[in-house]
């Protein structure tokens, strides 16, 4: 009787590849958002002045909408591999569309 080997894990794709690198990228934007609101939390905890307040807290909002940009860009990556492939895509472009103007 042969001993049975284990399949090799898989090899990651191009596109498990790419949405790796999109997490670490959306992971990075929150986290520095996360930081950032930090900040603003102690300027308005010591009375700072409002305008360096709005300020940060304008780049805070800044941070956050590139994050959910890029989530949804890659999303919309998504949908148009799966049709491409013949697949059905998750989001019709009506959803995509709500999705995206929820940042707007």
């Amino acid at each position: 009787m042969t001993p049975t080997v284990p399949n090799p894990a898989p090899k990651a794709t191009a596109a498990t590849a790419d949405d790796e690198a999109s997490a670490r990228a959306v992971l990075n934007r929150l986290r520095r958002a996360q930081g950032q609101l930090a900040g603003v939390i102690t300027m308005v905890e010591e009375g700072r002045d409002c305008r360096d307040v709005v300020t940060q807290l304008a780049a805070v909002s800044r941070a956050l909408d590139r994050a959910g940009f890029k989530i949804i860009a890659g999303r919309m990556r998504e949908c148009l591999t799966a049709s491409e492939d013949g697949g059905t895509p998750a989001m019709n472009e009506a959803e995509l569309e709500k999705l995206f103007l929820t940042l707007a």
